[in-house]
């Protein structure tokens, strides 16, 4: 048994480097992928818009919300991206993302079948689940697909969707809850009388299963810079590192990839938990209906966090067309700055349209970092080591910011100060910490970033 490497050919002329799938397939991955990933975000992010029924159906309280939010979908997301990383690195990963795809949706569609809390929080743990298989093999075929002074554009239209999925639950969700008026239930062929937000979630669910038809027109591209062991007749098998190796590169980088994965989480944990619960405090503290409210912060996060991401983008190739390796650092760092003043003030003014212009502004610099730093750490990792630095990756960030984030803000508001309308301090204060943590950490992952690059290099000769 022998081995050969994919795509470490040399580049050709004109600039293309060969092995890698031509402009339009690549597009069409990526455009594809975007679609399932806004799929995933709608579906873990509608109940964000239905706190106010889901909390009177189930008599539960903030704290008991944000553990369906965050934590009951965080917990098998995360986890469960360890050994769904592992498999991304050798497996067929458009399968892979089929059938997570399907177990999401079917989770979803679930949701809208239960009526107590505990059966809603095992479906929602489901739904993390399923759509744990998604991002590390998308990080992965991309990275595959685009050479890397092309990636950060496409890694950004990617990672949109983080924002326009959110967007795409609160606009499309407080459009069919306006649409539905004042009717509390409907009757549903076979199902009988069910709730307005449970309607949501057997559309959201329908529609998932039906997407899955266009996730079989992708191909698998060439896993460039990995080995291929020979098993005879043309055949090959993707090496898979034992993980010894990989944690061994992993501690020998651990300045730069803690910087970026921590950094990272406490953005989320921000962002996440401003997302969480933006809606509430504009019901709460602006008197506006949850479906007016819904179509507002969805807004914000379709239009400014798709024009964050793309700026973003073009930010990294303009630096790295001058010679700076740590753009994606630097703009990251830059990102956290330029949140801090609305963040600091859209909780605090009176006036509603004064509110809805910083949060507008806000989540263009806070979407930022969501974007830029998978892929600096993509980019400072072998090929075969991605899928499982993707896995690390968002097992922290969300834990920490999809699973603590939401929660954070309802026990300030819960515990602290102890009436709903002080969720306008508790989104002060949380995600304010936590931009500012990462903004340090990011200063100190700029400082090691080179030095990881330079490692990566190394490594590659040696283990051709």
């Amino acid at each position: 048994m022998v081995s050969r490497s994919v795509g470490a050919s040399p580049v050709a002329a004109g600039g293309v480097e060969p092995g890698y799938p031509t402009a339009r397939w690549a597009w069409y991955t990526v455009i594809v992928l975007l679609c399932a990933y806004i799929f995933s975000f709608i579906d873990r992010q509608i109940l964000n818009l239905l706190v106010a029924p889901v909390r009177r159906d189930l008599a539960i309280s903030d704290t008991q919300m944000s553990l369906l939010i965050g934590f009951s979908f965080a917990i098998f997301y995360s986890v469960l991206g360890l050994p769904f990383g592992r498999l991304a690195d050798w497996v067929s990963r458009p399968r892979l993302i089929i059938a997570g795809m399907l177990t999401w949706s079917l989770m979803t569609g679930g949701c809208g079948l239960v009526s107590s809390y505990v059966p809603l929080f095992l479906l929602r743990m489901g739904v993390g689940i399923g759509e744990a298989t998604l991002t590390p093999a998308a990080y992965s075929m991309i990275s595959d697909s685009f050479p890397p002074a092309k990636r950060s554009v496409a890694f950004s239209v990617y990672t949109m969707a983080t924002y326009v999925g959110g967007g795409f639950a609160f606009l499309f969700g407080g459009l069919l809850l306006r649409s539905f008026g004042t009717r509390e239930a409907f009757q549903l062929p076979g199902l009988g009388a069910v709730r307005a937000w449970q309607t949501l979630f057997l559309i959201l669910g329908a529609s998932g299963i039906v997407f899955v038809l266009v996730l079989l027109t992708l191909r698998d591209p060439s896993r460039k810079g990995a080995r291929v062991l020979e098993q005879g007749a043309g055949k090959g098998k993707i090496e898979r590192l034992p993980l010894g190796v990989i944690w061994k590169y992993f501690r020998e980088n651990c300045t730069t990839l803690a910087s970026l994965i921590v950094g990272m989480a406490l953005v989320a944990l921000g962002a996440y938990g401003t997302s969480a619960w933006a809606i509430t405090f504009l019901v709460r503290n602006h008197h506006l209906a949850a479906s007016q409210a819904g179509i507002i912060f969805g807004g914000a996060q379709i239009v400014s966090g798709s024009l964050g991401m793309i700026t973003a983008g073009k930010l990294v190739s303009w630096l790295m067309q001058r010679g700076y390796r740590d753009a994606y650092m630097r703009v990251a760092l830059m990102s956290c700055v330029g949140w801090v003043v609305p963040g600091i003030l859209y909780p605090l003014v009176a006036n509603t349209t004064a509110v809805v212009v910083l949060l507008y502004i806000g989540t263009f610099f806070l979407c930022m970092p969501t974007c830029l730093i998978p892929a600096a750490i993509l980019e400072t990792v072998p090929n075969a080591m991605r899928g499982q630095a993707t896995a690390v990756y968002l097992l922290i960030v969300n834990l920490i910011g999809l699973g603590l984030g939401p929660t954070a803000i309802a026990l300030v508001t819960d515990r602290v100060f102890g009436y709903d309308a002080a969720v306008r301090y508790s989104l002060l204060i949380v995600p304010l910490a936590a931009c500012l943590l990462a903004a340090l950490l990011f200063f100190i992952g700029l400082r090691s970033y080179g030095a990881s690059l330079g490692r990566l290099e190394v490594w590659l000769q040696e283990n051709v």
